[in-house]
């Protein structure tokens, strides 16, 4: 089995789009009206309008109401990339080190997800995402 992307819902797609390619300075590429996907090296972050919910099943994802998971992007300079997106986001945290090694700064984007930037700083987690 290979994880292959998060997707999120969004009532305004085109606003969450922009947002995540202000923040990964990658262009979406839009697969359908409905649909876009943004793909790192890493992993794929998607987007579905709420239109694409009742392709599975109606109700089964509501757009706005995530509050359970954290977007994570690892970052050269986490300092660098909070001062330079610091005015053009809703601010959680300041950049700050956490108790596993990364030095982490959060946001949410448009419709509420949490997303963090971070990059690892004690020899441990360099050696855990292979960033000696």
């Amino acid at each position: 089995m290979k994880f292959a992307s998060t997707r999120l819902i969004a009532a305004d797609i085109k606003s969450m789009a922009s947002f995540y390619e202000t923040v990964t300075g990658q262009t979406a590429d839009w697969l359908a009206p409905v649909f876009a996907e943004i793909v790192t090296p890493s992993a794929t972050l998607a987007f579905g309008s709420t239109d694409t919910v009742a392709m599975f099943k109606e109700g089964c994802a509501e757009a706005g109401h995530n509050r359970t998971a954290i977007l994570e992007f690892m970052v050269a300079d986490v300092d660098a990339e909070f001062a330079r997106l610091k005015d053009k986001v809703t601010i959680v945290h300041e950049p700050k080190t956490m108790p596993w090694g990364n030095r982490t700064a959060q946001f949410r984007d448009p419709e509420g997800t949490a997303v963090s930037l971070f990059t690892p700083v004690t020899e441990a987690a360099k050696q855990r995402f292979g960033s000696r």
